[in-house]
């Protein structure tokens, strides 16, 4: 039978996306699949406000806790994780719900997407350039192979994907991209809030971390290895608390660096997502705001093939 539309709960960080989601899995008997990158990682519960499990309310959680932080999140990899476990809720008869506000992980769960391999002793040469010659080169060289990318990517790791997959396919990186097109049926429901309340929510959880023992959760990371994690060492509040542990900072200093900083990446995320026109968004401190997704969901529903509809356990089914 068809499966029901994967249940996608995004926007930005600090908006609620996990409390509606698990409010969601219970009034429609699913489960819900992570797709925040830096909750993949053991350790990283504090400074990723990653829900407990009294938070969880006995709903199953996938794709939390699953990678050390010493490795690199790959989305292409996520990709793979995230479609299956999709696919095995809805094989049980429940319903998949992806709760994260990181945008291109949402867009390799939800989207038609290809990646393109990697080759590390290509990427490694073109680092290795980078860090003799400086970047400026290699984006010049990114401008006449893609100019699309070179616009687009500021970053080195980026830019240095981007020339290491033209190298390999022979094709743009920004040919990559994946257009506005689900693989799978899906609905998006976005969180709005107004910019004052989710500046003011994100100070307030940020300080909240600090006294709920950020500080030493970073310290306890440290000694796993985070510096030496490419992905988790950038995340936000980690890197501003290893200046702490360095001496180079104060934990009054690394709270304000990690809000301004925590602030810029909801405004990133809310032009990504806002960018989408198939996000349905709801004001996020609607009270009735469950209602209001779940009307979302039925409509959504009800806009399948009334063979797939008539699922037994779907929403509105017969029991």
């Amino acid at each position: 039978m068809t499966a029901p539309p994967v249940i996608a709960v995004v926007g930005p960080t600090g908006s609620g996306k996990s409390d509606l989601a698990v409010g969601l899995a219970l009034a429609l008997d699913g489960e819900v699949v992570n797709a925040d990158a830096l909750q993949f990682y053991r350790g990283m519960d504090i400074g990723t406000a990653k829900a407990t499990l009294r938070e969880r309310r006995g709903v199953p959680h996938h794709l939390l806790d699953v990678l050390e932080v010493t490795e690199e999140a790959s989305v292409s990899r996520f990709q793979g994780w995230a479609r299956n476990a999709i696919a095995d809720i809805h094989a049980r008869g429940r319903r998949a719900i992806l709760a994260g506000g990181s945008g291109l992980y949402v867009r390799a769960a939800l989207d038609v997407l290809e990646f393109p391999g990697t080759d590390p002793a290509v990427r490694a040469r073109l680092e290795t350039e980078a860090q003799e010659r400086g970047l400026e080169p290699l984006r010049e060289r990114l401008r006449r192979v893609d100019a699309v990318s070179a616009g687009r990517l500021g970053d080195a790791r980026r830019v240095i994907r981007a020339l290491e997959v033209h190298e390999l396919t022979g094709r743009p990186f920004s040919s990559f991209m994946p257009e506005r097109q689900y693989a799978a049926p899906a609905v998006q429901i976005g969180l709005d809030l107004d910019r004052a309340e989710l500046h003011r929510r994100l100070a307030a959880r940020v300080h909240r971390m600090v006294d709920a023992g950020l500080p030493a959760e970073v310290a306890r990371l440290a000694a796993a290895g985070l510096r030496e994690g490419r992905t988790a060492s950038r995340a936000l509040g980690y890197g501003q608390f290893l200046a702490v542990l360095d001496g180079t900072a104060t934990d009054e200093q690394a709270a304000e660096e990690t809000i301004v900083a925590t602030r810029q990446f909801a405004r990133r995320q809310l032009t990504w997502f806002r960018a989408d026109p198939r996000v349905h968004w709801l004001d996020a401190q609607a009270p009735d705001l469950l209602d209001q997704a779940l009307a979302v969901v039925r409509e959504a529903d009800a806009a399948r093939p009334a063979s797939a509809s008539s699922r037994p356990g779907a929403p509105g089914a017969a029991r």
